[in-house]
């Protein structure tokens, strides 16, 4: 592995090279920055890939992650937009490339750009809700229709995009997030989580998520709007909502507002090998988001045996498999919602058979057929 701050390190042998632009991934926190991680790792072992040039927007320094020996990550390239674009005039002269991935669709403009000046195939990846209405800004909505291949984490979010911007179903894939099922397995509730929370001998229904205002459909205030009648048929009930952001001050004043605040608590920043405990502490996992793309912390809670609850207005009832994995509800419909919660405190702390179709060793082999299916186009040199 190596961290370009310089010059990039030419392209090794004659193996087919990826250059990726991406918003994060290693030093990043959040759902797109483990995606990203997922598909770099995932390309890294493919064994017709030499190399990945990853490029990020934001990290936080210095990286503590262990980095694949195949990956060159580019952390020049954070520093805002000048240092950006320097970072990438740099890695176009280090020799060609087989495939530009963009990471994100704000990222789209200047990707198609890279994609068309060292003449290689530019595939997209969409998360969710960013891609599900046309783009306010009128170069994303230009090139919106200019990648050869077009990955969303969800047929749902796919649909949404394609309703704004036309793709054919050969230019598309569905490329659902993965689960790595040696980091989340089941195992007993944390005593020191229970003691730093106060929720020993209390059941717990919980939510993962960044706390940011403009993400409020990710569910937290129908928990909390739909806690009371939960803690009527459930008295001794918790609801943590466990992450931060800047939401939090008026979340925090809506318990209080409802008057069910001795029954919610907030965990702030959970540190990531701290998470698994987190889902662990868990009697149910509810997400009764309306906007959510996918919605991986499904699958990590799932994977630690705890029972969960998808939304029918989102991605997630596809992380649910449509009921399959577990209950999906209309997070508009109170009584559904408590009657769910409530529900599944009774349900068997177990990972559901089915789970594995979401097994990380599935999705590399899903980033590898797509890889290899668009590479394919850069076989013969321009």
């Amino acid at each position: 592995m190596s961290f370009m701050q310089h010059e990039p390190i030419p392209a090794p042998g004659r193996g087919r090279r990826v250059l990726m632009l991406v918003t994060d991934a290693y030093g990043g926190h959040g759902g797109i920055a483990l995606a990203n991680r997922d598909v770099i790792e995932a390309m890294c072992l493919d064994p017709t890939i030499e190399q990945v040039v990853a490029l990020p927007r934001i990290a936080k320094l210095p990286l503590r992650d262990d980095l694949p020996d195949k990956l060159d990550f580019d952390t020049s390239a954070i520093g805002g937009a000048r240092a950006y674009l320097r970072a990438v005039a740099r890695t176009m002269r280090s020799g060609p490339f087989d495939m530009v991935f963009c990471g994100h669709i704000n990222l789209l403009p200047l990707a198609r750009a890279v994609a068309t000046l060292l003449r290689t195939p530019l595939s997209l990846t969409i998360h969710g809700i960013e891609a599900w209405t046309p783009s306010r800004r009128a170069i994303t909505r230009w090139v919106a229709r200019s990648a050869d291949l077009v990955t969303a984490v969800s047929a749902l979010t796919l649909e949404r995009f394609r309703s704004w911007a036309p793709y054919p179903d050969a230019q598309c894939a569905v490329l659902p997030n993965a689960v790595h099922l040696d980091r989340f397995s089941t195992g007993p509730k944390s005593a020191e989580l229970e003691r730093r929370y106060d929720v020993a001998g209390r059941r717990v229904v919980m939510t993962f998520g960044r706390l940011a205002g403009h993400k409020r459909y990710k569910g937290f205030d129908r928990m909390l709007e739909s806690l009371g009648g939960m803690v009527e048929r459930a008295p001794d009930l918790v609801y943590v909502i466990a992450g931060d952001g800047v939401d939090r001050p008026r979340l925090e004043r809506k318990a209080l507002a409802l008057g069910i605040a001795d029954h919610v608590r907030f965990t702030g920043m959970v540190a990531e090998h701290e998470k698994a405990d987190h889902y662990r502490l868990a009697d149910v996992y509810a997400m009764p988001s309306r906007g959510e793309g996918f919605g991986f912390v499904l699958l990590e809670a799932m994977a630690c045996g705890i029972p969960a609850i998808g939304s029918t207005l989102d991605g997630t009832r596809e992380a649910m498999r449509e009921g399959e994995l577990g209950l999906v509800v209309d997070p508009l419909d109170t009584v559904a919602l408590v009657d769910a919660v409530v529900s599944s405190l009774n349900r068997p702390h177990v990972v559901p058979p089915g789970l594995e179709h979401f097994a990380y060793p599935k999705f590399v082999k899903r980033v590898h057929r797509i890889t290899a299916r668009l590479m394919a186009r850069a076989s013969v040199p321009g």
